[in-house]
């Protein structure tokens, strides 16, 4: 959960010295998803940026209010390898401190700005270990020019830092065609491919007894968002299917039932038998 302004492909314009002379858009955004899973009574988890706690604790409340769970999606949407070790340890706490005092609850969960937790990024399962998270939701099995780990497992696992450090692992949802990981979590997967792709890959992670984790930013709920400073690739993987992302969200909420990751979590913690190492010491 963050503004439409801070988004990866943005950052070399738009760095975080600009967005406090940006128009906010998030909350409308957030309401509106608020009452689409109000209307399915439907929990969900919102990975929620530090930044947009500080400046709009408001929103935060509303989501917390309505029953869902909040995580953290670190302070200031900045790609792990950029951050380090150190600034990262910094901002995880500081994101869990302000979240935990708009919650009223725990954070147990943290996903990294752009699946940015990589090989080279695997020290940060070490630290969010030693910082007392209980999951991460941040390695994508997938080939991607900026994110992913190929050959992580597909399914919900034990992963372990370089350092030994380890916590339960919810990759994004795949679907597994002709031996390849083809993306299908959400996000500009589904506003770009057909949404039935994302229902086989949830039926195909059910057959082997597992949920998919689905993802969606509140800012793709907002078609008419200004258009930002990137290039014209960037520009397109931005808003290609904005005005269809409710549609696609409907369509699978009337086939699937979903919830928020603490809901599940003790039964996944029980159930992830795989362990797979990340990184090296």
């Amino acid at each position: 959960m963050e503004e439409y302004f801070q988004v990866e492909a943005a950052a070399a314009h738009l760095g975080p010295d600009t967005w406090n002379a940006l128009p906010q858009r998030l909350g409308p955004a957030v309401d509106r998803l608020l009452e689409l899973l109000a209307e399915w009574r439907t929990s969900a988890t919102f990975f929620v940026l530090g930044w947009v706690a500080r400046h709009e604790p408001d929103v935060v409340r509303r989501i917390a209010q309505a029953g869902h769970e909040i995580a953290s999606h670190g302070m200031t949407h900045q790609m792990l390898g950029r951050l380090g070790p150190g600034a990262f340890r910094g901002e995880l706490r500081e994101s869990k401190a302000v979240l935990e005092d708009l919650a009223g609850r725990a954070v147990l969960g943290y996903r990294a700005p752009t699946f940015s937790l990589t090989q080279a990024a695997a020290w940060a399962l070490d630290v969010l270990a030693e910082e007392g998270f209980r999951y991460d939701s941040s390695i994508f099995p997938v080939h991607h020019d900026r994110y992913g780990v190929p050959d992580a497992p597909r399914h919900p696992h034990v992963a372990v830092g370089p350092g030994g450090g380890s916590l339960l692992e919810l990759p994004p949802l795949t679907l597994r065609v002709l031996g390849t990981n083809l993306p299908v979590a959400g996000g500009g997967y589904l506003r770009l491919f057909p949404v039935r792709l994302v229902h086989w890959g949830l039926k195909q992670m059910r057959r082997q007894g597992w949920e998919g984790m689905l993802y969606l930013h509140p800012w793709e709920l907002d078609p008419e968002q200004p258009v930002l400073p990137m290039s014209l690739v960037s520009r397109w993987r931005h808003r290609v299917g904005l005005r269809g992302s409710e549609r696609k969200l409907r369509w699978l909420m009337e086939r699937h039932a979903f919830g928020s990751v603490a809901a599940v979590l003790a039964r996944l913690l029980g159930a992830a038998r795989q362990t797979h190492t990340y990184g090296t010491a």
